[in-house]
């Protein structure tokens, strides 16, 4: 795998979180290269469409993790569980739908092996704790010296966590203009407006997708911003003043602080008024950028992807779950 190769992977790794939804009992889905993952319940398929045009998939059952381990039935670990699945899967599906880009159909078929992947995942890992926990904290220290106020237990993490809304935002908005992250973010249109469909118990078809939003509330883009809010509370609690300390406290907290922010997106969902409502709603305001409006082709791929997920669903004699 070229270098370039594997910056485009490793750009896609990033964008899982904002990608995929955080909620497991839910259907939902993430959009992968020139693809869609769908996920029910216990089951899960991603559909991507080859070089050559025609769709393959990938599907398997997919048991909820609270299901095989008990204590991922309780707050806070329930979201962890949830979303180490859901990180994994998305991986998962990330790795089909680059081996499938690869697939002409006529010549030796390449794969992206296992290793490769894990270290993207690494590299990707280590990216996202450089970009978001070590430049801001470092930031925050530097701006301190120059003006003592931000030195304040307060507002020092009031600055630090503005820092990294304001770098997530600019790395979304740059990320947006690569040309392959757009087909992304198009087919991630795709994947809300099928969903939307879904949940409206119309026929699944591609005209009645497109009548449909491209944002939806569940997204993962409206559970990253819950998160980096989360976050400032979190750490403005911790009590260490030190900059070594401090990096410490926001890499170990990382489980805490997601397992929170999933607990107020699923509060949100049932309660969608009020404080809550205004809580998700930067997340719908920011899909205008990591979803577009998809092509037919690419609606059909994201309904080719669910039906196959529910067709295994009904198979393990499971039933839709609609929010």
């Amino acid at each position: 795998m070229s270098i370039r190769s594997f910056i485009h992977l490793a750009a896609r790794t990033q964008l899982l979180p904002v990608l995929a939804s955080p909620e497991e009992i839910l259907v939902g889905g993430q959009a992968v290269m020139e693809g869609v993952m769908m996920r029910a319940p216990h089951s899960y398929c991603v559909a991507v469409r080859r070089p050559a045009g025609d769709v393959v998939t990938d599907e398997m059952p997919v048991p909820k993790v609270s299901e095989k381990h008990k204590i991922f039935k309780y707050p806070i670990f329930r979201g962890m569980g949830s979303l180490g699945q859901s990180m994994w899967l998305g991986m998962k599906a990330l790795r089909f739908s680059a081996n499938a880009a690869l697939d002409d159909g006529e010549s030796k078929k390449q794969e992206i092996s296992p290793w490769i992947m894990t270290l993207n995942l690494a590299f990707s890992l280590a990216f996202f704790i450089f970009l978001y926990k070590f430049v801001p904290l470092y930031l925050t220290s530097l701006l301190g010296k120059w003006a003592p106020a931000v030195k304040g237990h307060i507002l020092f993490n009031l600055t630090d966590g503005a820092i990294r809304i304001a770098i997530f935002l600019v790395f979304l908005y740059l990320i947006s203009l690569w040309k392959d992250i757009k087909r992304v973010f198009e087919y991630h249109g795709a994947e809300h407006k099928v969903v939307f469909a879904f949940e409206s118990g119309k026929p699944l078809t591609i005209e009645n997708a497109q009548r449909h939003s491209t944002f939806h509330p569940r997204c993962g883009t409206s559970f990253l911003l819950v998160v980096m809010v989360v976050a400032i509370i979190v750490y403005a609690m911790v009590p260490y003043e030190g900059f070594f300390m401090k990096f410490v406290a926001r890499v170990v907290l990382l489980p805490l602080i997601a397992g929170l922010s999933y607990e107020l997106i699923r509060f949100a969902a049932k309660h969608r008024g009020g404080v809550m409502a205004a809580l998700t709603a930067p997340g719908l305001w920011l899909q205008r950028i990591t979803t577009q409006p998809p092509s037919d082709e690419q609606v059909a791929v994201a309904i080719h992807a669910l039906e196959g997920a529910m067709a295994l669903e009904q198979s393990q004699g499971g039933q839709s779950v609609i929010a």
